[in-house]
């Protein structure tokens, strides 16, 4: 394997709970850094109004979803809230590689370590983690997109998901983002073996 080929071939992971800021800094790195592609997961969920499918998500019926788990079309997938499927698709990561780029992922905590367990070191596993729950509680409540009902479910599994920060190869501590932003491309740059853009 030559080396062009050895660097085509590597994927990136940034997973935290949900309100940490992972998509920020996912789509930071995006624009700076033109070798990344972003892996779009699939969901059942519904679309939310500014989201557009095959760029957002792939937005699936359930039985759609369901076909494509027993054709074995996942690289991983779970059911993160109650009939909320997600998912990553094999060919989304095939489609980047095969146009020259790294695979970016925004997934949760169980996908990650999914995925980083099938790529092993052809992965970075980034664990972005928020100042404090409190934090993380107001960025949710901000956001204005959750019922009351939903918005516990997503505390409730966002404070489990912060037990599993050392289950990942780094931590990236997202308090000032500025900062954060820094310290993600700066990783991602080196184990990309690229260098990092001023």
């Amino acid at each position: 394997m030559d080396s062009t080929q050895e660097i085509t071939n590597k994927v990136v992971i940034f997973t935290a709970p949900s309100g940490a800021g992972k998509t920020t800094l996912v789509r930071y790195l995006l624009e700076h850094l033109d070798c990344l592609a972003f892996s779009i997961s699939a969901t059942t969920r519904p679309k939310r109004f500014y989201e557009t499918d095959k760029e957002d998500y792939y937005f699936l019926s359930e039985q759609t979803f369901q076909d494509k788990i027993k054709a074995d079309e996942f690289l991983e997938w779970e059911e993160v809230y109650k009939g909320c499927l997600y998912g990553t698709l094999k060919s989304e990561v095939e489609r980047i590689w095969a146009e020259g780029q790294h695979v970016i992922f925004d997934v949760d905590v169980k996908g990650a370590q999914s995925i980083k367990d099938h790529y092993q070191d052809q992965a970075l596993a980034i664990f972005v983690k928020p100042p404090s729950v409190e934090t993380l509680v107001n960025r949710l409540k901000a956001r204005k997109t959750e019922t009351l009902e939903s918005l516990q479910t997503r505390i409730a599994r966002a404070k489990t998901e912060l037990t599993y920060e050392n289950a990942f190869d780094t931590i990236v501590l997202n308090d000032d983002l500025a900062t954060a932003q820094k310290d993600a491309i700066a990783l991602v740059s080196r184990f990309l073996n690229i260098k990092v853009p001023v």
